[in-house]
């Protein structure tokens, strides 16, 4: 008996395991700080958190309305809803008391989302040039370009870009090869190959941008993308997804572009708007992008031909 009870318990703990191993750990992270809040709004009005009732789960939703957009919303739902599951709970999500009150919050408050700002084609220029006007170690220069380049050229994810080793990458007669390992829509690690080509001006080319970068760090292993120690020496270490983001608004501060409305997304963005504007159809962008769902890439697709294919453009006056 006793036997049979710790076989139970281990396979117990392994199911709970494959649960977890089951989303990227900055899912994970981001599940539990989602959670930690809803925990925090229980505990200051008595009422459960783990388990708990969609009664609770609506009333913090109602409470989280007033300052946080629906998107934020859902958010929190899944979270709340996946930490039971992970805890070995259930919650109804799709109980009416939930979804009725998320259809009349939203109809309150619509449900508009206001993405963060593409980085375009005179944006990009404005920052590959004013990144070569600092006075700063060509080395450094060479590093945030190839960042800002490459990361815009293969509509990469933030943490995509920073998880690029030097043994994803292949150069060819037409370009360059990146093998992505993993990507937030790819959990289970088939991975996917960007290609990018060479651009005819190379002060504003990926490729030729990234070689330069290579050859002069001799990095032939491990991330390419490094940070540096004091006296710009390259370290061994690899840059984090925020450093992106730091890099990408000093920048855009330095170009005289107010940053506020600008994040890592920026660059990813702004490829499909760019790739949209100039004709690439659907398939093309979300080949490069990785996008599972043509949702979101209509919604880039819609926001660059908003003057193309304007109706106003008929009327001569």
């Amino acid at each position: 008996m006793n036997e049979l009870t710790t076989d139970l318990k281990s396979l117990h703990e392994a199911t709970l395991n494959n649960l977890k191993s089951s989303k990227a750990n900055n899912t994970l992270r981001a599940y539990k700080s989602d959670f930690k809040d809803f925990d925090a709004f229980c505990a200051k009005h008595g009422l459960n958190s783990l388990p708990s009732e969609p009664k609770i789960v609506s009333l913090y939703l109602t409470h989280l309305s007033k300052n946080s957009k629906i998107s934020t919303l859902r958010r929190r739902l899944v979270s709340i809803s996946m930490v039971h599951k992970l805890k070995g709970h259930y919650l109804d999500t799709k109980h009416p008391i939930i979804i009725e009150n998320l259809m009349g919050i939203r109809r309150v408050k619509g449900s508009i989302q206001k993405g963060k700002k593409p980085i375009l084609i005179n944006h990009l220029k404005s920052l590959i040039n004013v990144i070569d006007e600092q006075k700063i170690k060509n080395i450094k220069k060479l590093r945030d370009k190839s960042i800002i380049l490459v990361g815009f050229g293969g509509g990469f994810r933030r943490t995509e870009l920073i998880s690029i080793d030097r043994e994803d990458l292949e150069f060819v007669q037409e370009g360059l090869k990146i093998n992505i390992k993993r990507s937030k829509t790819d959990q289970f690690g088939e991975g996917m190959t960007k290609g990018l080509p060479y651009f005819t001006n190379d002060a504003y080319c990926p490729v030729a941008t990234l070689k330069k970068w290579l050859e002069i760090t001799k990095i032939k292993s491990g991330p390419i993308f490094r940070r540096f120690s004091k006296g710009s020496i390259l370290t061994d270490k690899r840059l984090t997804d925020q450093s992106v983001v730091l890099l990408l608004k000093e920048y855009l501060d330095l170009a005289g572009i107010e940053n506020k409305n600008f994040a890592g997304h920026s660059l990813r963005s702004g490829f499909a708007t760019v790739a949209a504007e100039s004709g690439a159809d659907e398939r093309s962008i979300m080949a490069m992008t990785g996008h599972k769902t043509t949702q979101m890439v209509r919604r880039y697709i819609k926001e660059a031909n908003i003057f193309k294919n304007n109706a106003l453009n008929k009327i001569k006056i």
